[in-house]
């Protein structure tokens, strides 16, 4: 009797079942094995960019197409900025009464007249004349000519200055001009940036780089900084011009570079459009700047680099006897913490805020005082005037690297008697030469 199909698959399975349990244990183990193989095991590679990080880092360009020429970006800035030439009326020489010492200066060109012609830029900002350039640029000038980049030129005036910002903006007798549009986006560490100016008197020049970094403060060039930097090539002459983005619309005004040759090394700096669109219209409208006032002295918190803790806070040194703070009852000690809920990291960052903010503005501010917060509403004053310093043209490391300035006029020093006939006898000597040679 011959066995049944169904007794043969069964003989069959349990015949293979052993091996089959086998290379399921053994399958089981391997893995196990790996799974619990130590990190300091493992091959280590190099962190990898992902699809998406690559994509949000790849460069944005005007067009689909890649960029090969700012051209159409260089051609929309540069109608808008101009060449600025100041003169100043040099004052009479307080020895010329003095024949022999006029006689003097007479034949080395010390004579009363005009003095040398300063260079500088600006950019247009309205159709019916109004132009923006660096306060130091016409500071002191009795004679502002503006060149226009078709070839016009035309006399300025001086609408109204701002020291402490380096803000200056002057108006010609002129209509119909091309304004330069305003870049409505915050500017971003990495975007392509062009410097459009005069350097050195040779004529209109752009030059290109990136922007290097926004924010830049306590460079103690002006009383209220928020610079942006860039190492796009700025040279004197190029003060006032403007730094545009890679569509043409401007993002700040070039205004001080920092050099140890008195020449570019790839890091300038130039005031943001948010700060000179501020500026610009309460010079236009008043013909100056009116801003907020807390009356205290501070300083930042004072921070230990070799801790890991990072402290933030703005301390208070003093308060102004029956000044906007003093009156809110602010006082020394205090730690501000934050105003309307922005984050007060430092000294600077506070006196640019509240300069940003009008008079009678009231301002929450939360403090740390004894070790317990609090909350302070204060109701802030206009800024009393200061005591005008002059501005650099360039911020140039000396040998210890402390910036010095360039481009303030000095006064003309004075002679002592004895130095005065001392120097009468000797060119009276040098002149008697001359005609006994003749």
């Amino acid at each position: 009797m011959s066995s049944s199909p169904n007794a043969k698959s069964k003989a069959t399975f349990w015949q293979w079942l052993p091996w089959i349990l086998l290379l399921l244990f053994v399958a089981g183990f391997i893995w196990l094995f790996t799974s619990m193989k130590s990190p300091s095991e493992a091959t280590w590679e190099p962190p990898r960019t992902t699809a998406a990080e690559q994509q949000a880092s790849a460069p944005v360009a005007d067009t689909p197409a890649p960029i090969s020429s700012y051209h159409n970006a260089v051609a929309r800035a540069s109608q808008s900025v101009v060449n600025i030439y100041t003169t100043q009326v040099m004052a009479e020489h307080p020895y010329i009464d003095d024949p022999v010492l006029r006689r003097f200066f007479e034949n080395h060109g010390d004579q009363q007249g005009a003095g040398p012609t300063n260079l500088g830029s600006g950019v247009i900002v309205s159709e019916d004349g109004y132009i923006v350039t660096n306060a130091h640029v016409v500071e002191k000038a009795d004679e502002i000519t503006v060149a226009f980049s078709d070839g016009r030129k035309s006399r300025a005036k001086v609408i109204g200055t701002d020291p402490d910002s380096d803000l200056a903006v002057i108006r010609v007798d002129m209509t119909g001009l091309t304004p330069l549009g305003f870049r409505e986006e915050p500017i971003r560490v990495g975007d392509l940036a062009l410097a459009i100016g005069n350097p050195f008197g040779v004529g209109q020049t752009v030059t290109q780089g990136i922007i290097s970094a926004t924010g830049r403060t306590g460079l103690g060039v002006n009383k209220f900084e928020d610079f942006i930097q860039t190492d796009a090539a700025i040279n004197p002459g190029n003060s006032g011009g403007a730094l545009v983005d890679a569509r043409g619309e401007l993002v700040g005004i070039n205004t001080v570079i920092f050099s140890r040759s008195g020449g570019s090394m790839g890091i300038g700096f130039a005031i943001p459009t948010a700060l000179v669109e501020q500026v610009m219209n309460a010079l236009i409208k008043d013909g100056r700047v009116s801003r907020g006032w807390l009356g205290i002295e501070i300083q930042s918190q004072l921070r230990d680099p070799t801790e890991l803790e990072t402290s933030t806070g703005v301390e208070v040194l003093d308060v102004v006897p029956q000044g906007p703070a003093a009156k809110s009852g602010l006082q020394v000690g205090d730690i501000i913490l934050t105003i309307d809920d922005v984050e007060m990291t430092d000294a600077n960052k506070l006196i640019q805020y509240v300069a940003r903010k009008p008079p009678d503005m009231v301002l929450n501010a939360q403090i740390l005082r004894n070790g317990k917060n609090a909350k302070v509403a204060i109701t802030l004053k206009e800024r009393p005037a200061q005591e005008v310093v002059p501005q650099p043209v360039t911020m140039e490391g000396g040998p210890e690297d402390e910036p010095s300035y360039h481009g303030q006029s000095q006064e003309r020093p004075m002679m002592s008697e004895e130095e005065r006939d001392r120097m009468r006898e000797e060119l009276m000597k040098l002149f008697e030469q001359d005609s006994a040679a003749q």
